[in-house]
Formats: C-alpha cells, structure tokens, sequence
C-alpha cells in the first residue's frame, strides 16, 4: 500500500498538506478553545446571578438587578431609573477582577 501512494504522488500531497494541517491546529489551540472555555465561563456567571447583584453590560451601564425574567434582568441603574436588558448584554459582575 505504501508503495502505492509513493508511486502515484499521494505521499507528496500528504506532506505538502502537513504544515496548513499543523497551522490549523495551532489556531484550535490558542483562539477557539480559549474563547469557547471563556464564553462558558460567562454563561455560567450569567446563570448564577441573583437580585442585587452589580453586573456591568456591554454597553457600559452598571446597574443592581432588580427582578430576574426567562431571557432578561430588569436593572436599577441609577436613582428610580429602571431597564431591561437581554441577559447577552451582561459582560460581567461589578468589583470582579477583569481578565
């Protein structure tokens, strides 16, 4: 068999296709799985939210959520003004350490 691919080119195509097979992975490895282990890690600390939490959204408003809906928080951002934001806005908790 191996004889085979070494008569016909396919060994050649083998190799000259290595390094774009290598290069791939190195992207796996340093952009996708960090981004999908830091996106999980965001989804769980959405989950974990209670009332009165400070979360900051990606907006930039810092606010204390105030009531907690299916697919979003109502927070009290600043005196009696109250908004709803979709719980993707949420970026993060207030007074957490940003990474």
């Amino acid at each position: 068999m191996m004889f085979f691919l070494f008569q016909n080119g396919g060994a050649s195509l083998f190799w000259s296709i290595l390094p774009l097979l290598i290069v791939i992975l190195i992207f796996y490895l340093l952009v996708i799985l960090p981004h999908r282990r830091q996106q999980r890690e965001l989804m769980q600390m959405i989950e974990s939210l209670k009332i009165n939490d400070e979360v900051i959204t990606s907006g930039g408003v810092i606010g204390k959520i105030k009531e907690i809906r299916e697919t979003s928080f109502v927070i009290l951002s600043a005196d009696k003004s109250f908004i709803e934001i979709g719980k993707n806005a949420v970026i993060g908790k207030r007074g957490e350490k940003s990474r």
